[in-house]
């Protein structure tokens, strides 16, 4: 999971090579995630089974991406955001619970960072523990609130940390793959094949369904690749630039796991410490190897909890502006920061580093519940890409079989986000209606300040769906059949 920036020089936009979108894509969409990607592939399947997982994930998430950039070229004028798409869909109250989804997603993904970030210093102060100790909170507030104070100063332009952080960030990795590699043990290979022989890992399917979080939480931000289209010196360099960028992502996120199947037996490589990327190089190479990865675990996560920390806050700002949101989430400070977007952001994620303290595993915890309440925006944005697909509608000056390409996308696209429903389980389906039936407070209340009608027929379905999952879940976490 990372976040992008766009590049506007001097306020004016610059014209982009396909080298340059490419590297924007790539740069992007590698962040924090793929530094656990060892042990959890590792506690979920042996090869095979994360060969047929990437396979899975990265077609599926190939056809998301599609489906952005087809967004981006039929409907240019809805740019405030991913969740536009399911207000331009299905209506004023889906895009509210799509912008709350997206916005909550970033919020736990931000706590996961810091959680990431605790879990890094544990291997060298015992205090921090896996990231969910006191003191680990204790350092991660300061952190937040720091943040806090320089986005609220004005410090808003993420680009050029994000490039320095991308160049120190994606180093590290290819060091790992290459080094890695070069250490592989033919006989370790051979065992992790199938890893039967180390317990029961379940069947291949469950195997494989196991892992689909991990993959789409690394992926989380390929949505952004649609928005350099506005930028590109020839229109169908972002089409190229997001396949190649994309095929890029996908070969580093596969190599890394792959390469870890290659030193360590699937037990061990289970139980390697997060983040475990560390572990793993550690042993190939000695001590050095767990702070020269460990760095880069610092470097990555700080520069993303920026540029993701500006995302949440905007996804807040951009819908109270257009008054879909309360009226008071719309308010800046006198440096144009959305300051209580910022505020309410920023203390979401302090209750979640607050809530670490009682979870178990706090951050495969607050990875998977990031990837859970991202689904929502995207299976809104591929069933509206998919919608207009079959409707027609923006296709009317278009050939029949650019229609049918792309509505194709966009079914397949659909299946594959109701499929990450089904791999997160009624768990994290229940605990993102936990979140999302409160949150329709905010929603009473935009309508009321402008007048409008509250819900439409479809909408009260929708309404009592979502409270009634939310009812089932807090009742469940209340009485303990639901544990965090």
């Amino acid at each position: 999971m990372s976040a992008q920036t766009e590049a506007e020089p001097g306020g004016a936009v610059a014209k982009l090579s396909m080298p340059t979108l490419t590297a924007m894509v790539v740069g992007g969409m590698v962040g924090a995630g793929v530094f656990s990607l060892p042990a959890r592939f590792g506690v979920a399947t042996g090869i095979l089974g994360s060969l047929i997982a990437w396979a899975i994930a990265g077609a599926g998430m190939l056809m998301l991406a599609f489906v952005f950039q087809n967004l981006a070229i039929r409907k240019p004028e809805l740019d405030s955001g991913v969740f536009i798409y399911a207000k331009a869909g299905f209506g004023d109250y889906a895009g509210f619970n799509s912008a709350i989804g997206f916005w909550a997603s970033s919020v736990a993904g931000n706590a996961f960072y810091w959680v990431f970030i605790g879990a890094t210093l544990g291997a060298f102060f015992d205090g921090f523990g896996d990231g969910d100790t006191v003191l680990a909170v204790a350092v991660s507030t300061v952190g937040v609130w720091l943040f806090h104070y320089l986005i609220a100063r004005g410090v808003r332009d993420a680009a050029v940390i994000n490039r320095i952080v991308t160049v120190l960030k994606i180093i590290p990795i290819l060091v790992f793959i290459v080094v890695v590699l070069f250490a592989l043990d033919p006989e370790v290979v051979a065992d992790n094949w199938t890893a039967y022989g180390y317990g029961d890992l379940g069947s291949l399917d469950e195997q494989v369904r196991n892992t689909m979080l991990i993959t789409t939480f690394v992926f989380i931000g390929i949505e952004g690749a649609s928005v350099y289209s506005r930028y590109a010196k020839r229109r169908e360099d972002v089409g190229r630039a997001t396949v190649l960028g994309f095929l890029s992502v996908l070969s580093i996120f596969a190599l890394v796991t792959l390469s870890s199947y290659s030193v360590l037996p699937q037990p061990e490589l289970a139980d390697t410490r997060q983040p475990s990327m560390v572990g793993v190089f550690e042993y190939v190479v000695g001590d050095w190897g767990e702070v020269f990865i460990s760095a880069a675990v610092v470097i990555s996560v700080l520069g993303a909890y920026l540029a993701w920390t500006l995302m949440a806050a905007e996804v807040m700002y951009i819908p109270a502006r257009a008054d879909d949101f309360p009226a008071f989430l719309g308010q800046e400070n006198s440096h144009g920061t959305p300051i209580t977007a910022l505020v309410v952001t920023s203390l979401g994620v302090q209750a979640l580093l607050g809530l670490t303290l009682f979870v178990n595993d706090a951050l495969n915890f607050m990875l998977d519940l990031a990837t859970s309440l991202a689904l929502l925006p995207y299976l809104l944005a591929a069933a509206y890409a998919l919608k207009l697909g079959l409707t027609g509608e923006s296709y009317e000056e278009v050939a029949p079989r650019v229609r049918r390409k792309e509505t194709l996308f966009a079914g397949a696209a659909t299946a594959y986000t109701l499929f990450l429903f089904d791999a997160a389980g009624l768990k994290f389906v229940l605990l993102m209606t936990v979140l999302l039936a409160p949150a329709s407070l905010l929603y009473v209340k935009a309508r009321s300040e402008h007048g409008r009608r509250l819900f439409t027929p479809a909408e009260i379905g929708l309404f009592a769906l979502i409270v009634t999952g939310g009812v089932f879940g807090a009742v469940g976490l209340w009485t303990g059949s639901i544990t965090l």
